[in-house]
């Protein structure tokens, strides 16, 4: 099995970072990944939380974000698996360094966090926000900062955390509501 996904992950990222390699998807990944991190995810989930009709939504964000990120970082930690741009010879890196490990991609458990709790409060968004996520997700693997199964891990993750969250947590949710208005 471990062979199986060894050649499934070397496949694909061939395939995403040398196969579609060229300079206006270049600048669009290098711009679009972003979407996945820190910054943009925090100050969207602060924009749901901030407008009224879609507080509740932006507070399920933000606690299926945190445990998408903590169980992504737990991850990171305990398997410390190296960076596919340390390990493959000829992949096109855009001069991007990361200091931590590479599975699951954090970007990925993030973005299919948020698109997944937007899905079961806002169904009629749902696929614009799949269809952002799974770019985003895409996008580490074209950079070459992450393996195919590094996303389809994070992609399990979000999804995962977001369906623990909406199962088991909206009664903490509507409390935390109740207490900011």
């Amino acid at each position: 099995m471990k062979k199986g996904l060894k050649w499934f992950d070397n496949t694909l990222i061939h395939i995403i970072n040398h196969k579609l390699n060229n300079k206006s998807l270049d600048k669009f990944m290098l711009i679009f990944t972003n979407f996945g991190g820190v910054i943009c995810t925090t100050c969207f989930t602060l924009l749901l939380i901030l407008l009224r009709e879609t507080r509740f939504t932006g507070l399920q964000v933000a606690v299926t974000l945190a445990i998408s990120q903590t169980i992504t970082y737990v991850l990171k930690a305990l398997l410390s698996r190296e960076r596919p741009y340390n390990i493959l010879k000829n992949l096109n890196t855009f001069d991007i360094i990361l200091r931590d490990y590479s599975f699951p991609s954090g970007h990925t458990s993030a973005s299919f966090a948020i698109a997944t709790a937007i899905g079961f409060n806002m169904p009629k968004l749902s696929i614009f926000a799949f269809l952002i996520a799974l770019t985003i997700g895409i996008s580490r693997i074209y950079l070459g900062v992450h393996y195919p199964t590094d996303v389809a891990a994070g992609i399990i993750v979000g999804v995962g955390s977001a369906a623990i969250t909406h199962a088991f947590l909206l009664n903490f949710i509507a409390n935390i509501m109740n207490i900011i208005e």
